[in-house]
């Protein structure tokens, strides 16, 4: 599930802000350096990061399931041509290396969402923004780790519930549009719910936040962070090629 779990990980550790300074330098760095040795280097850090988070590479990949088709298919629509030759596999290339980036950005969001609590990631936003936009970009980031859970356990049951009364019997046209009504419903509803609570709550733009510190733990994340930041602004300055 996607969501944050306990533990005692280096990553729990560390504290949000740096470890939002780790994925920005790792954004930076995935569009600076594209090339297949780029992406290589790219892997060994994000494989490093999953280590770190107490999560391995089949755990990952388990995660983005439903994202990894539409990954696995652009390449191939690329490649594909309506006429002879009806295919053309030099075309899947970028495609497909721009497909294996977004997997590595993926499993870092991924450790970064199963070690970092939902009001530890509100505080974090919070203070790098100032002013109510950050306290509502804050709102925004909570109410997504929050509610992006639920939506998945409420497509789940959905899908239990299909098998239950035999809709692997169904066409798959009908398949999809039970599940993707039944999730639809609950998410409306979850809305209201929360639309109603928030109200009743009076939501405050000045929350009490917890106490964030950084530890020396973080020493190492901003040295990693640094490094990826350098390493993405090299091709810039004509360090790289």
């Amino acid at each position: 599930m996607l969501a944050y779990a306990p533990g005692d990980t280096l990553l729990h550790r560390l504290d949000p802000r740096t470890k939002l300074a780790v994925q920005v330098a790792f954004v930076a760095a995935a569009f600076a350096h594209t090339t297949p040795t780029g992406l290589l280097a790219l892997t060994l850090v994000a494989l490093g990061v999953l280590a770190l988070a107490g999560l391995g590479p089949g755990r990952a990949l388990r995660e983005f399931r439903v994202v990894a088709p539409f990954l696995l298919a652009a390449p191939l629509l690329e490649a594909a041509r309506l006429g002879s030759p009806w295919f053309v596999a030099a075309d899947a290339v970028a495609p497909a290396m721009a497909s294996y980036r977004t997997l590595l950005l993926l499993a870092l969001a991924l450790a970064y969402v199963r070690t970092t609590p939902v009001r530890e990631s509100e505080a974090a936003v919070a203070r790098v923004l100032p002013g109510r936009v950050g306290r509502l970009a804050a709102l925004g980031v909570g109410l997504v780790f929050r509610f992006l859970p639920l939506l998945q356990a409420d497509v789940a049951r959905a899908r239990a519930a299909s098998r239950a009364r035999l809709g692997t019997e169904r066409p798959l046209r009908d398949r999809i549009r039970l599940v993707a009504t039944a999730g639809l419903g609950r998410a409306l509803g979850r809305a209201d719910r929360l639309a109603v609570a928030l109200r009743a709550r009076c939501l405050s733009w000045e929350p009490t936040p917890p106490a964030l510190a950084a530890g020396r733990a973080d020493l190492v994340g901003g040295a990693v962070s640094l490094v990826l930041l350098v390493w993405a602004l090299a091709p810039v300055f004509g360090a790289v090629p």
